[in-house]
């Protein structure tokens, strides 16, 4: 069950004034964290539309209520569903670490002897990045700044990387970094030769880029249509490090070279999860066709998104487990534990986001939200305000497309930023918090 982290602060806005959001507004603080991420090879290598980020906070700045409830500033106590301006972060503190995944492919690129097309196989790939300097909680476990390369304990979903691994020093990032990769088939050094790739040549020498498919397991052919008609996609390749919809549990704790100082959360271990909820095309629990629709012509193609229907009845992906301080959907506050199998839906509204346009990074106490985007393309950001007992908080950070949506479940965090030249379309409908 998820708690209300009573360290975080929410600021007291006096009656009559409202936040700055055009200076340090923590979304483009975000951004601007997100854009110093580097990657082991040129970016040629990586599907770029599909990275997908986590930056772990430790505190948040919330903005306080308006007007006449300016010091109701504990979170339960807000209720209050037409007042936004409670819900909006002000500022938040990351941690040491940052986890990145993606996919990544060698097929564009060529073998300089045979001139021949490598074996088209895109694979995951997962980064994992720690703060050097004296700084960091390890640091300040050693008594001084780590060594030239510090050593990572990991677990990809409960698969145990067997022993530590040594994570060096990237000195362009000022990072300890290291990227896993699954096994795409082919000699990398021969690509990277191949492709004159300097820079992934140096990684790889020196131990940031790991072939690792013990750990980084799957492709992306694995959810290729062909043959999947009525097939659950939950059950196909469940370990993928890149699954369209199963998170992926990731456990860390950090050493320095000689393992006898650990930044470990005090022996329980970090316990990351990539969990965004993006639906779309390509992102489904199950897709088929079907012959004369409700007795219609010719035939139709269907993804089922979301459901509680059939095969799905538990999924529990529509409904929500309602704590005794949160409003049902009917706007009642009751003790003991309660769940709705549904979505509420309060409104339903059409939004424009012009070129560095973007939606603040804000909560939802109560209600359930979608954010569909109809055209375009956005930055999509979610999190957890709460805490969870089987993960930290993290922002999590990936590219929504025209057709996709994001689930956003009640005590989450969300803001969406639109980097483009072009305007997008976003339809938003849900509970009103």
């Amino acid at each position: 069950m998820p708690s209300i982290v009573r360290s975080d602060t929410v600021l007291k806005i006096a009656p009559g004034q409202a936040p700055d959001y055009n200076s340090r507004n923590p979304l483009s603080k975000l951004l601007s964290v997100a854009e110093t991420q580097r990657l082991a090879a040129e970016r040629h290598f990586y599907l770029t539309d599909e990275l997908h980020s986590l930056f772990p906070f430790g505190h948040l700045d919330f903005a306080g209520p308006q007007g006449a409830d300016s010091n109701i500033l504990d979170p339960v106590a807000q209720d209050n569903k037409t007042d936004f301006q409670k819900q909006n972060v002000r500022d938040f503190q990351v941690t040491d670490t940052y986890l990145l995944r993606g996919w990544v492919t060698p097929k564009a690129w060529k073998d300089l002897d045979a001139m021949e097309p490598l074996p088209e196989k895109t694979v995951p790939f997962l980064k994992l990045s720690y703060r050097a300097g004296p700084d960091s909680k390890l640091a300040e476990a050693i008594g001084g700044v780590p060594g030239p390369a510090i050593r990572l304990f990991l677990k990809v979903n409960a698969q145990d990387a067997g022993a530590l691994i040594t994570v060096p020093y990237n000195e362009a990032t000022d990072r300890y970094e290291i990227e896993l990769w699954g096994d795409s088939g082919v000699d990398l050094r021969a690509v990277f030769q191949a492709d004159g790739n300097g820079r992934a040549l140096a990684s790889l020498e020196r131990g940031e880029l790991v072939v690792r498919p013990d750990l980084i397991r799957g492709a992306k052919s694995d959810f290729d249509r062909e043959g999947k008609d009525d097939v659950d996609i939950r059950s196909v390749s469940p370990d993928c490090a890149m699954h369209p919809i199963l998170p992926l549990r990731i456990e860390v704790a950090w050493a320095d070279e000689t393992a006898q100082h650990w930044d470990s959360k005090d022996g329980a271990n970090y316990h990351y999860e990539f969990g965004m909820v993006i639906r779309g095309w390509n992102s489904y629990l199950k897709a088929g066709i079907s012959a004369n629709p409700h007795g219609g012509l010719g035939t139709l193609h269907y993804r089922n998104l979301l459901s509680n229907y059939f095969a799905f009845a538990d999924s529990g992906e529509l409904g929500r487990l309602v704590e005794p301080w949160q409003f049902d959907a009917t706007g009642r506050k009751a003790g003991g534990e309660r769940s709705e199998k549904f979505l509420s839906v309060d409104y339903v509204d059409l939004h424009i986001l012009k070129n560095n346009c973007g939606i603040g990074l804000h909560r939802h106490r109560d209600n359930q939200e979608i954010f569909f985007l109809l055209e375009g393309q956005a930055v999509m950001v979610t999190g957890d305000w709460y805490q969870f007992a089987r993960r930290e908080r993290c922002f999590e950070l990936r590219t929504l497309r025209a057709g996709e949506f994001s689930l956003l479940k009640p005590g989450g965090l969300h803001g969406m930023m639109n980097a483009t030249d072009s305007d997008i379309l976003l339809l938003m409908f849900g509970g009103y918090d």
